[in-house]
C-alpha cells in the first residue's frame, strides 16, 4: 500500500495536468469576453470552424455578441467582429499583439521555411522599393510582356483566329496569371542559350505550364496542410511538391535567368549576405511564389465571371478599356503592333478599379490573427472594455464583419460594379454603420502589420489581365444562364476564395 499511494497520486497529478492542458478547467474571469470551449477537450470547436468558418463565426456572434473567446485545437482565440472597433486591434503595439510569431509558425509548416526575427522589416522595405512607385512600373512592363506571350500564343494560327476557343474560366485565369507572374518575378529563359527569342519564349511557356500543374496540386492540399491534418499519403505528396519547388526556384537556377525581378533578387541577396544556408533561401523563394501568385488568378476568375454575368458592368468596363487605348494612341488590330499597356494607363481606369474592389469584397476572406504577448485591455468603440489573456490569440474575420454587413454595404451579396465610385468617378471611401463612418470598409489585403506588401503589384496583375482580355478578345459564358459557382468553404481564411467547380467560357479575337 505504501508504494501504491505515490503511484496513484502521480497518476492523479498527471491526469489533472493533462486536463488542465486540454483546457478543461479554464473559466471566464471577470472582465473577459464570453468563453465558449465547445464539448470536446482541447479540440473545442475546431471541427466546426474548419468545416465552415463563416457559418461558425456567425453562430458564435448570434450567441455571444461581437467579441467572444473560443477554443480551437488547443488555442484560445478571441474574435473581434465589430468593425467600428477594428482600430483597437490593428493599431495595438507589437509588444502586445504580434503577427510575426503566428506567421513564422505557419510558413514553417506549409513551406518548410524557418523565418528570422527581422523578416517582416526587410520584406516591407524591399516590397516598397520594388512593388511601388518606379519599381512597380518596371514590374508592370515585365508582366505585360509575359501576359501577351501566354495569352496571344494560346489562340492558335492566323487561320483559326476567328474561331471560338472553349475552356474552363477558373483554370484559364489561374493558369495565365500564375505563369505570367512567375516569369515576371523569377525571370525568363535567355535567348542566347535557347538559340533565338522565339525559342526562349516557347521554353518560358512550356516550363511555366509544367510548374503551374504542380503548383495547382500543392494549392489543393494547402488548407489541410495549414491546419496540419493531412493523411499520410497527402503528407508524402506535399513533401514531394515542396522539394520540387525548392529545386525549381533554387538560387542556382535563378542566376542563369534573364529579367529576374529586383524584388526577388534583392530578397535572395539579403539572405545570402546574412549567411543564410542556400537550401533555406530556396525555401523562401517558394514562400514568395505562393504569397505573390496564390490569390491573383482566383480573384481574376471571379472578376471576369461577374462581368460576364452583368452586361451593364461589362459594357462600362469595355468602354473604359477602349477609351484608355484610344487616348494612348493605340488600336488593337490583326497584324498590328502589340498593345503597350503601361502603368500610367492603369491609373486611368476608375470603373475597372471599382469592379475589382467589389470582386474582392465578395470573394476575399482573410483571417487576421495575432499572438497575445501580454495581458491587454481591448477598448471597444462603444466604451466596453475586455481583458485578453497573455498566451491566447486574437483574430478578426472581416468578410463577415464588414464585407457582407448590409448596414455598411447594402444588398451585400450582389455584385455592384460601381459600389466604390462617386458620381464624379472618384473613389468612394465613405461608408457608414449605425450612422458612424467606418474606416475599414473593405479589407481584402488584411490590415496593419500583416497587410499584403505586394497588393499594388497584385492589383496591377489582375487589371492587366482583364484589360488585355477585353482589349483583344470577345468573351462569353458557354451557358449564359448557368449559376455562379458556390465558394469552396474549405478555403475560408486563406485569401481569395475559390469556386467549388469551374464554369465554361469561350473567347475569340475581337478584330
Amino acid at each position: 500500500m505504501g508504494l501504491l499511494l505515490p503511484i496513484l497520486l502521480g497518476f492523479l497529478a498527471s491526469l489533472i495536468g493533462g486536463l488542465y492542458l486540454l483546457g478543461v478547467f479554464r473559466q471566464r474571469q471577470p472582465g473577459e469576453p464570453p468563453l465558449d470551449k465547445g464539448l470536446i477537450p482541447w479540440l473545442g470547436h475546431v471541427l466546426e470552424f474548419r468545416r465552415n468558418t463563416l457559418k461558425f463565426l456567425d453562430r458564435m456572434k448570434q450567441k455571444h455578441g461581437d467579441v467572444f473567446t473560443v477554443q480551437l485545437g488547443g488555442f484560445y482565440i478571441t474574435f473581434l467582429q465589430d468593425p467600428l472597433s477594428f482600430g483597437a486591434f490593428i493599431k495595438e503595439s507589437r509588444e502586445k499583439l504580434d503577427f510575426g510569431k503566428f506567421a513564422k509558425h505557419l510558413v514553417h509548416r506549409v513551406f518548410g521555411y524557418l523565418a528570422e526575427e527581422s523578416e517582416l522589416h526587410s520584406l516591407q522595405m524591399l516590397s516598397n522599393k520594388h512593388l511601388k512607385g518606379d519599381g512597380l512600373k518596371v514590374m508592370t512592363q515585365a508582366m505585360m510582356g509575359n501576359l501577351q506571350n501566354l495569352m496571344l500564343h494560346s489562340t492558335g494560327s492566323d487561320e483559326d483566329q476567328s474561331a471560338w476557343i472553349e475552356t474552363g474560366l477558373f483554370m484559364y485565369s489561374y493558369n495565365i496569371l500564375f505563369r505570367a507572374g512567375y516569369l515576371s518575378l523569377y525571370g525568363n529563359a535567355p535567348p542566347k542559350f535557347e538559340g533565338s527569342e522565339d525559342k526562349a519564349k516557347k521554353k518560358d511557356r512550356d516550363e511555366s505550364e509544367a510548374l503551374f500543374k504542380e503548383f495547382r496540386k500543392y494549392d489543393q492540399l494547402f488548407p489541410n496542410l495549414a491546419y496540419g491534418v493531412l493523411s499520410p499519403r497527402e503528407r508524402s505528396e506535399a513533401q514531394r511538391l515542396m522539394e520540387l519547388f525548392w529545386n525549381s526556384l533554387s538560387v542556382q537556377k535563378m542566376k542563369i535567368k534573364d529579367n529576374i525581378s529586383g524584388w526577388v533578387w534583392d530578397m535572395q541577396q539579403v539572405r545570402e549576405e546574412k549567411g543564410m544556408d542556400e537550401s533555406m533561401i530556396n525555401k523562401f523563394m517558394f514562400v514568395l511564389l505562393w504569397a505573390s501568385q496564390g490569390n491573383t488568378g482566383p480573384a481574376a476568375f471571379w472578376l471576369l465571371l461577374f462581368l460576364m454575368k452583368n452586361p451593364e458592368a461589362m459594357r462600362a468596363v469595355k468602354e473604359e478599356v477602349d477609351r484608355v487605348l484610344k487616348e494612348s494612341g493605340q488600336k488593337v488590330q490583326r497584324g498590328g503592333p502589340l498593345v503597350d499597356l503601361t502603368h500610367e494607363m492603369l491609373l486611368k481606369t476608375p470603373i475597372l478599379d471599382s469592379a475589382l474592389e467589389e470582386t474582392l469584397r465578395l470573394t476575399a476572406a482573410p483571417l487576421l490573427t495575432r499572438a497575445v504577448l501580454q495581458d491587454l485591455t481591448l477598448k471597444m468603440a462603444d466604451g466596453r472594455e475586455y481583458i485578453i489573456r497573455k498566451g491566447d490569440r486574437m483574430a478578426m474575420f472581416p468578410y463577415s464583419a464588414v464585407h457582407i454587413d448590409p448596414d455598411i454595404h447594402p444588398d451585400p451579396h450582389s455584385f455592384k460594379y460601381d459600389r466604390f465610385l462617386n458620381p464624379d468617378m472618384s473613389k468612394k471611401t465613405d461608408f457608414y454603420k449605425e450612422g458612424k463612418k467606418v474606416k475599414y470598409y473593405n479589407m481584402p489585403w488584411g490590415a496593419g502589420v500583416s497587410m499584403c506588401p505586394g497588393r499594388f503589384f497584385a492589383t496591377n496583375e489582375m487589371k492587366q489581365f482583364v484589360f488585355l482580355k477585353l482589349a483583344y478578345f470577345e468573351i462569353e459564358l458557354k451557358n449564359p444562364d448557368e449559376k455562379i459557382p458556390e465558394i469552396d468553404f474549405r478555403r475560408w481564411g486563406f485569401g481569395s476564395m475559390q469556386p467549388d467547380r469551374d464554369i465554361d467560357f469561350r473567347y475569340r479575337f475581337r478584330f
